[in-house]
């Protein structure tokens, strides 16, 4: 890309056409990408997560009594007020905690934070040139060398990420830090088995989490449309631009197919996991870009989950009675920064519920689950509920999050 600061780079888009570049845009979206990849390995500069402005507005009132209510009305006379300018403004993402029911403020360093309103906001119409497909592709490769590198900074690389977001050490299945030689080796980490206990590993009918992750739950495709946008299509999800691909026709044929998207944050723990019993039938890659499937790209409607790097298991899931082979799919997607993804089965495998499917290598990432009507799955309600909302859901893996209608 032209770093002239006078002058536009003429870019050749996606459709053939070409289209300039303007270097107001074009070299800052250079610059945020390589900050990003700079100062990754600075996790102090990063933070754990917080109370909304709404919930830390209520704490308030309630410390302060009625008269205090009455004169933080003035201000603000809806609790939502501040989530909604953070939303409004892209300035970050609100997720509810299950486990505590409350509204989070999602910690992200401010130089990713202010990057990717550069990137995917500001910037949102460069997204799809060659040109910054190239870039992002560039640095998640320079990306995945860095966390792939052994030395003695690694120990102290991996203590900074714990302090930074309270990572749990008696819940890694391996404690001693030195045991990983690379930080991407402490990035997929496994958990002891007892960390994250399945609910009702022996009901077929219960649908579990995938990973620990922000959920949000669709009953239709419509629906997530509405809020995905209208990009967002189950067919070019599961095979790309392949038409002739008939792997996956029981699920992308079917109109009223439901979907769980599991979007996990570099926090998280980045194994995810079987929500159900069942065997796996087959795998297909799927060569794409790597754009950030945080939320400040998603809701600028680019179509990221069907642009990136992907790559999708057909699984035949035994849902109970009747219902012992139906056709899903699980599709894992990489990210800005994250390239990798790994398998842990192989077509022909028998899969357990909460058995692990495969991991990702550093940076935040997706799963998405895709099941046709037939299967006839029911998300809680409390997810769906705050999906429409535009609000992913902090879960954990194995948390029950939908049950099969019989």
């Amino acid at each position: 890309m032209s770093t002239d600061s006078t002058t536009a780079a003429a870019t050749t888009t996606t459709t053939g056409t070409v289209a300039p570049l303007h270097a107001e845009f074009g070299r800052p979206l250079e610059q945020s990408l390589e900050h990003i990849v700079a100062n990754s390995q600075n996790h102090l500069l990063g933070e754990k997560d917080e109370l909304a402005p709404s919930e830390q507005r209520a704490d308030a009132v309630h410390a302060h009594g009625a008269q205090a209510k009455k004169w933080i009305s003035h201000l603000w006379p809806s609790s939502e007020s501040l989530d909604r300018l953070f939303t409004h403004e892209h300035m970050g993402n609100f997720v509810i905690d299950r486990q505590t029911g409350r509204k989070i403020f999602e910690s992200m360093p401010l130089y990713v934070r202010v990057g990717m309103h550069l990137l995917f906001v500001s910037g949102s119409g460069y997204m799809t040139y060659p040109s910054i497909e190239k870039l992002l592709e560039t640095q998640s490769i320079k990306q995945g060398k860095l966390y792939d590198t052994p030395g003695p900074e690694v120990r102290q690389h991996i203590q900074s990420f714990i302090r930074t977001y309270a990572l749990p050490v008696d819940e890694l299945l391996v404690t001693d830090l030195d045991q990983y030689p690379t930080f991407n080796s402490f990035f997929s980490r496994r958990l002891k088995p007892t960390a994250r206990p399945i609910t009702s590993p022996a009901d077929l009918t219960v649908v579990t989490s995938p990973a620990d992750c922000r959920l949000t739950a669709f009953q239709t495709v419509d629906q997530a449309k509405t809020i995905k946008g209208q990009q967002f299509n189950i067919p070019t999800l599961l095979v790309g631009n392949d038409a002739a691909d008939t792997r996956f026709k029981a699920v992308q044929d079917d109109t009223q197919c439901s979907i769980l998207i599991s979007r996990l944050a570099p926090q998280d723990y980045h194994r995810f996991h079987a929500p159900f019993d069942g065997v796996v039938v087959d795998v297909k890659d799927i060569k794409g870009e790597l754009y950030t499937v945080n939320p400040q790209a998603i809701n600028e409607d680019l179509n990221v989950f069907t642009l990136n790097k992907r790559s999708i298991m057909l699984i035949h899931a035994n849902l109970g009675p009747g219902k012992e082979a139906v056709p899903v799919a699980f599709v894992a997607v990489g990210a800005m920064l994250v390239g990798s993804i790994g398998w842990s089965k192989r077509p022909g495998d028998k899969l357990a519920k909460g058995e692990e499917l495969g991991w990702f290598q550093y940076g935040g990432s997706t799963c998405i689950l895709v099941c046709p009507s037939t299967a006839g799955v029911v998300f809680d309600q409390d997810i769906v509920a705050n999906s429409e909302k535009q609000t992913e859901t902090l879960v954990r893996v194995g948390m029950e999050v939908g049950k099969i209608k019989q």
